[in-house]
């Protein structure tokens, strides 16, 4: 399936380019007489888009998503799901020298040597772009687990370039243009004008989380939620390293600290990140990620042309000076899609099987 498609009963097929008349998405396996409609999907797609502040690219796309297929009178049919978003602001001249050339932390070089040819027009299938139709497949997934689990997804930033974001509340996160949970984000204002003037760009750190999620999804070895929700998030362009629970701070844990002690009530802690074995305890998954400085940037250099020349590179267009910000609605899109098809998975395997034990 050369990497296009997600997913194993709840499959997504992504497609397009960045610069093409349209991206979008096919989902196979979506549970038939879930009602769904535009507005199911909109709103994420909005909190996504660009051209929202002007803290992130200025390219503007409405993002309105249509539904192909796979919905009559209202309900899904169990039958693929055609989601469809055009494209309506390209701007390819941006992009008239980079065919002869390699921006330094694209995937240029790796595209021209795989294929033998790239579009090179914002990336091509490489783009950030792509990632909209994953956000509209997400809220499919949102709407069914949450309908049949009350499963929900959310997410932050908890650090911008140098700056930790202390946590405050959920409620500041769709208040402000970086999906920060504290009301304090002029230091961040500051920051990113200060980086957006220079022509430079920064990474991000993320957290994104699912409550009432199922006891007993995931599946050993191989397929274990964890380790599923690791190759979704790497994924996601710019990502360059996923935390499951306590993660790199696990290596200064003892093992009399670390292991999540069980009480009638419920676990004393969630060190594990609501996985233990691969398989979900019913405690909230916790996932951190860290995402690289945009490669884009109006500084110059070293790269090479077709011709393995030396020369100089400035990445001119527009670009988001932190592709962390908007990358919170997509990280909660693959923890959705992750879940929702280990769900399916779980219920087709064991729908029948008697808990001893009751859920903590």
């Amino acid at each position: 399936m050369s990497g296009n498609t997600f997913g194993t009963l709840f499959a997504v097929t992504n497609f397009g380019e960045s610069h093409g008349p349209a991206i979008g998405c096919v989902i196979d396996g979506c549970p038939p007489g879930m009602g769904l409609s535009v507005e199911d999907i909109q709103p994420d797609l909005d909190r996504r888009r660009p051209g929202t502040s002007k803290f992130v690219t200025q390219r503007n796309e409405s993002d309105r998503v249509q539904i192909l297929s796979g919905v009559f009178e209202g309900k899904t049919t169990g039958t693929p799901i055609a989601l469809l978003i055009p494209n309506e602001d390209q701007r390819s001249k941006d992009y008239a020298q980079v065919m002869a050339t390699f921006r330094p932390g694209h995937a240029d070089y790796t595209y021209q040597q795989k294929y033998g040819l790239r579009d090179p027009r914002g990336g091509g299938r490489s783009s950030a772009r792509l990632t909209a139709p994953t956000v509209a497949a997400g809220a499919v997934a949102k709407k069914w687990l949450f309908e049949n689990y009350k499963t929900t997804f959310k997410g932050c930033m908890t650090q911008i370039g140098p700056l930790e974001i202390p946590f405050e509340s959920w409620a500041h996160v769709d208040q402000n243009p970086f999906f920060a949970p504290t009301s304090q984000i002029a230091e961040l204002e500051r920051y990113m004008e200060q980086l957006r003037k220079s022509g430079d760009s920064c990474g991000a750190r993320l957290r994104v989380t699912a409550t009432h999620v199922p006891v007993g999804l995931g599946e050993p070895l191989y397929d274990k939620l964890d380790a599923d929700i690791a190759w979704a998030m790497m994924g996601l362009n710019a990502v360059k390293g996923v935390e499951i629970g306590a993660g790199f701070k696990s290596v200064a844990h003892l093992g009399s600290e670390h292991g999540d002690e069980l009480t009638p009530s419920g676990f004393k802690s969630n060190n594990a990140g609501g996985v233990l074995g691969g398989i979900s305890t019913g405690q909230d998954l916790e996932v951190s990620l860290a995402i690289k400085p945009t490669s884009s940037i109006l500084i110059e250099k070293d790269s090479l042309d077709l011709n393995g020349q030396p020369l100089k590179v400035m990445t001119k267009g527009r670009h988001d000076p932190c592709v962390g910000i908007r990358a919170t609605p997509i990280a909660e899109a693959l923890l959705a899609l992750v879940v929702m098809d280990h769900a399916l998975r779980n219920r087709a395997q064991c729908a029948d099987v008697l808990r001893a034990l009751k859920p903590i």
